[in-house]
């Protein structure tokens, strides 16, 4: 019975023990005391981190302590076995974890970038394509407007042939009024000369025609007898 007991008791000992147990991670996260003598037991002029840049000013084998100075001007005496030549492994973790932090704010910000130019592209494309358009349709417009450019200078050539014409025919017609206005002249003063010329006609046969019958009297008086 006792031989059947006591692995039951350790197993379930172990069970209540796995129960409770937890994974966990040793801290680094330390900070020691910078004082303001070279003891343990004198005040702390402040806590310094782990990893902290500091500059060796003296050091001193039989207190143990180094007289150091920060980088922000504090001075003090720091334990001589706490300060090595290189940084410890968190600094160089935190400094890894640093630079994967700044890659991976520039690996969005160029993703950003892309997608800008993506979508920047797309744009220019668009506006390629109007402008492509636009040409297209200038062109056409272009080419109409010279059509009705040498329409436009056709209709002018004629315009102002015809307006020659006009001018021309405007002369010819004035001589012909003035040739007319010559010829309703003379006309006039042809028919005045004619008109004259039969008064002076009448009047001449009015003086002759009375000496002609006393002329013939006489010789009817010679045929009486």
């Amino acid at each position: 019975m006792k031989n059947i007991l006591f692995p039951l008791l350790v197993l379930l000992y172990l069970s209540i023990t796995s129960a409770y147990a937890r994974t966990g991670y040793v801290t680094d996260s330390t900070k020691y005391a910078l004082r303001a003598e070279e003891n343990s037991k004198s005040s702390i002029v402040t806590m310094l981190p782990t990893g902290l840049k500091i500059q060796v000013l003296k050091s001193n084998r039989d207190t143990g302590y180094s007289s150091v100075k920060t980088e922000k001007g504090t001075r003090g005496y720091f334990l001589t076995r706490l300060i090595t030549d290189k940084p410890t492994d968190k600094w160089y973790l935190d400094k890894a974890n640093d630079i994967v932090k700044t890659l991976q704010q520039e690996n969005e910000a160029l993703n950003k970038r892309l997608e800008e130019l993506s979508n920047g592209y797309g744009k220019v494309v668009h506006i390629e394509q109007q402008a492509s358009f636009e040409r297209d349709a200038l062109t056409q417009k272009l080419i109409n407007v010279r059509a009705t450019a040498a329409d436009a200078l056709g209709i002018q050539k004629q315009r102002d042939q015809l307006q020659e014409r006009v001018i021309f025919l405007e002369r010819e017609l004035q001589q012909v009024k003035r040739k007319n206005q010559a010829l309703e002249d003379n006309t006039k003063q042809n028919w005045f000369l004619y008109g004259g010329m039969l008064s002076l006609f009448g009047v001449v046969i009015g003086v002759l025609l009375p000496m002609l019958n006393l002329r013939r009297k006489p010789t009817s008086s010679w045929d009486t007898f």
